[in-house]
């Protein structure tokens, strides 16, 4: 089975300019606790809301800081032709529970 085959497929990009109350409220809308940051058509980074507390709560921000503040810029990520076992090991060996899908 491919990655594609259970990818969520409307996947809503993060701007690094969008503050964070912008993003919060839009995880709790989509019900989501990630988001992929995009600039320019490139990935940029990701933004969790574990982020948003221990990055930017915890040290003292306010909701007008930026996703590029606090986003995970070392990006990891998979591509929908994948083989899900194989990526699945990866995220395993890696220690992530999220990846964005590229085609």
């Amino acid at each position: 089975m491919k990655v594609a085959e259970i990818m969520t497929p409307s996947v809503h990009l993060a701007s690094p300019d969008e503050s964070l109350q912008k993003i919060a409220k839009r995880m709790a809308v989509d019900d989501v606790g990630f988001l992929p940051v995009g600039e320019n058509d490139r990935l940029v980074g990701t933004i969790t809301d574990r982020d948003i507390v221990v990055r930017a709560v915890a040290e003292g921000k306010d909701g007008n800081a930026t996703v590029r503040e606090v986003m995970t810029k070392d990006v990891k990520y998979c591509f929908e032709d994948e083989d899900i076992e194989h990526v699945a090991q990866n995220m395993g060996d890696i220690q992530v529970r999220r990846l964005p899908v590229l085609n």
